[in-house]
């Protein structure tokens, strides 16, 4: 894997991007905090601006991946987005905070042309029997950020400010850009599978297509409640280091880079047995140990509790990523691997936009304990739906016999 030059080229790309994404992230994070004195309606508009472009242009940002050539959509995607936050920088500095919002609604928006067509590379260039572990590589990568990236957010932006930070993530960009660059050539027009047909009607075949696979519609089902779930407790975690822990809002940073260790050493061990173990189950364990971790931490006033659940939930949240990624590449035609992500990624996102719109006021009217029980048990769903088709064809298996 490591000597395929597509995968490394790629990876590196994104190592550059998370390392913007964690430093802008954290500090607007801090920054609106402070701003509104721990505010958790603005708290939670935070991440309605970072996911809220996901579910609008996934689906569109999915079917032009399919039209159009990957090594192209990557580099302007990024390009733009470090246009847009040199604009923010401008807004900011004339003294309007609220465009933090507009520079993680852009750059998030321009992430979905961008990531189908990462998608797309990695289905002609790699083969299907590495795709599980390409997969964990990129959750390896995305755990270590998740260790790191907290640490360099939190101090870039309490050493040099907010203004850095943004322009951090604005180099970062233009770094990814620049190295994607270097890719090879991407297929002349004719010589690619590309759809043909109006945008409208590749859009209905996605659909389609999604439709008649049963595994897909599947997965459709889970990410719907996953996303609900993981949407209601997205802009809470800052309350659990707060409300539970009695610590101050930077804490949080101490509880993201524990979960990113233990996803690191997880992503590992999926990468090393990615051969020997099926997606599916993958999908099903890492759900359910997300649903008793959920419940635990709302629960826990107990810190090594709370940072032991943190460490389990860790060790299993890369088999989710890992486990859908997988589950798509392997059972999706390359013309349509941008639009099946398009179709199932705003299943995913919308419930996720409208559980951390709710899940801000909900806690205020009820608790954090609440809350959180709430989305374990929605995660709970989502394991029992990738189970019970396992579990159907063990019974079906078993009666043939």
């Amino acid at each position: 894997m490591f000597r395929n030059p597509i995968v490394r080229t790629v990876m590196m790309s994104y190592m550059l991007l998370q390392l913007g994404i964690w430093v802008r992230n954290f500090a607007i994070l801090l920054y609106v905090t402070e701003q509104t004195n721990n505010n958790p309606t603005y708290v939670s508009l935070i991440s309605i601006a970072e996911f809220t472009p996901i579910f609008l242009f996934a689906f569109i940002g999915g079917a032009f991946a399919d039209r159009w050539r990957p090594k192209r959509t990557m580099v302007w995607s990024d390009l733009l987005s470090a246009v847009s936050a040199g604009a923010v920088l401008v807004v900011v500095a004339m003294g309007s905070w609220q465009a933090l919002f507009a520079a993680t609604f852009v750059s998030a928006m321009l992430s979905q042309f961008s990531q189908p067509s990462a998608m797309k590379l990695f289905k002609r260039h790699v083969p299907e029997d590495h795709l599980q572990g390409v997969m964990a590589m990129f959750q390896t990568l995305m755990a270590i950020f998740m260790v790191i990236g907290p640490i360099i957010g939190a101090f870039v932006y309490g050493q040099f400010g907010l203004e850095i930070s943004i322009g951090v993530m604005g180099a970062m960009m233009l770094g990814s850009a620049l190295l994607l660059s270097s890719l090879p050539a991407d297929p002349k027009p004719e010589d690619e599978d590309a759809p043909s047909g109006s945008l409208r009607e590749q859009l209905k075949e996605g659909f389609q297509y999604v439709g008649r696979n049963r595994l897909l519609r599947t997965l459709g089902f889970t990410f719907t409640v996953a996303g609900l779930a993981a949407g209601l407790i997205q802009p809470l975690a800052l309350f659990v280091a707060i409300d539970n822990l009695g610590k101050k809002p930077e804490f949080l940073q101490w509880l993201l880079m524990v979960n990113g260790a233990a996803m690191f050493v997880g992503g590992g061990l999926v990468m090393a047995l990615a051969s020997k173990i099926k997606p599916q189950l993958l999908l099903s364990a890492g759900l359910l140990i997300s649903a008793i971790g959920t419940v635990g931490v709302g629960a826990s006033t107990s810190l090594p509790i709370t940072i032991g659940l943190q460490i389990v939930s860790g060790l299993f949240f890369p088999c989710i990523h890992i486990g859908i990624q997988t589950l798509i590449l392997k059972n999706t035609d390359d013309a349509y691997v941008g639009r099946v992500g398009g179709v199932l990624t705003p299943m995913f996102m919308g419930m996720m936009v409208i559980g951390m719109s709710v899940g801000g006021p909900l806690m205020r009217s009820t608790s954090l304990l609440s809350v959180y029980g709430i989305s374990g048990l929605l995660f709970l769903v989502g394991a029992l739906l990738m189970m019970m088709p396992q579990l159907g064809r063990r019974q079906q298996l078993g009666i043939d016999k």
